[in-house]
């Protein structure tokens, strides 16, 4: 079988480098809409040896171009990926994506190695090998897992599991005295090339946990786990303890502060309104002040018009200089009626009597 040419692996790997969101190759980068009951599988992929292959029928793999045009649905290709997968991350699930979609029609084999090949080849994990196994078989683009997969792949292993293309990434991985452990598959025509996520592996995720071992002990320590459990020393745990305490003494006059600045904050507000309400007021008040006892204010107004009604009433009305005079008629003389002489009288009635026959009653005094 020949292998991929350059050229289409190229192109493919512009196909991925020009998808969207999670692997989306829409032109805009959003996903087409699904319905929701396809989103995923109900139950993990199953194991290997728990899964019936029938043998009565012929192993043929299918080329490269048979596979890119598409196979019948019972003939999907069978793809092979493998590794570690511990602290099952993003990583992994974003090359097993595109492991599951280098083909239209993909069955994606998964292998997991043992604790053992793995202590021996490549170093000790933080998961052991069943918590490696289950969290691959609930990746949802797994359709089976293979349990204590090899290091290096043999034609029998392939065949037995019928595998018609290996991805991987690839960067040649040296290992078990060999400069890459996937050059016999590549030159078989059998490699199908995947792409890394940068940013995010197995030792990323524990030079972070290496590099804050105080903080996460301290965590651990405060969340319940003993110092035994955490393999830290007496001393250690007391010191964690007494940072701890040291921390939260930080934290409280770190509020104290913060709230103390707010409450500086608002007073310093609540006295700049104040002074400008202050400010408002007394140029409120200068300016009624002014207008009542200004110079031209309503106060010299009133004392001008009070000071003209007093000098007005104080002062009396002049009389004029020449007053006409009334020509006034002689006034008739009181006379008894009926009578052309007065009666007689007693002296003192005749004084009476002469006095008011003489006593004139003028015009005047009668108005």
């Amino acid at each position: 079988m020949e292998p991929p040419t350059s050229s289409r692996l190229n192109s493919r790997k512009r196909r991925k480098d020009e998808s969207g969101p999670n692997g989306s190759t829409e032109p805009d980068g959003i996903p087409s809409k699904i319905s929701r009951h396809s989103l995923g599988l109900r139950e993990p992929a199953p194991f290997s040896d728990k899964v019936e292959i029938d043998y009565s029928k012929p192993y043929i793999r299918v080329t490269y171009e048979e596979a890119m045009r598409g196979t019948p649905l019972d003939r999907p290709v069978r793809v092979y990926a493998d590794g570690i997968f511990d602290l099952f991350h993003s990583g992994h699930a974003r090359a097993l994506m595109q492991a599951k979609n280098l083909f239209p029609n993909t069955y994606l084999i998964v292998g997991v190695c043992s604790d053992e090949l793995t202590h021996n080849f490549k170093g000790f994990t933080v998961m052991n090998e069943n918590e490696r196994y289950d969290a691959v078989q609930h990746c949802r683009y797994v359709d089976e897992v293979v349990r204590n997969a090899p290091w290096t792949l043999t034609p029998e292993f392939l065949a037995e599991h019928r595998i018609d293309f290996v991805a991987h990434d690839d960067i040649p991985y040296s290992s078990a005295g060999s400069d890459d452990v996937y050059k016999h598959i590549k030159e078989a025509g059998m490699f199908a090339p995947t792409q890394r996520t940068e940013g995010i592996s197995t030792s990323d995720i524990i030079t972070r946990i290496v590099r804050d071992y105080d903080v996460y002990v301290r965590r651990n320590l405060q969340r319940g786990y003993t110092a035994k459990e955490l393999n830290v020393s007496f001393i250690n745990e007391k010191k964690y303890h007494l940072q701890e305490r040291v921390d939260k003494v930080k934290k409280r006059v770190k509020d104290v502060e913060e709230k103390s600045k707010e409450f500086v904050q608002k007073v310093e507000e609540k006295s700049i309104d104040l002074i400008q309400k202050w400010e408002e007021k007394s140029r409120e008040f200068i300016g009624n002040f002014l207008e009542m006892f200004g110079p031209e204010g309503a106060l010299k107004h009133m004392l001008k018009e009070g000071k003209g009604r007093m000098l007005q009433a104080i002062s009396p009305k002049q009389s004029p200089s020449s007053s006409p005079t009334h020509d006034r008629s002689p006034s008739p003389s009181f006379r008894w009626p009926f009578s052309t002489k007065t009666p007689p009288s007693s002296p003192a009635n005749r004084s009476r009597n002469e006095s008011a026959v003489t006593y004139d009653i003028s015009e005047d005094e009668e108005d």
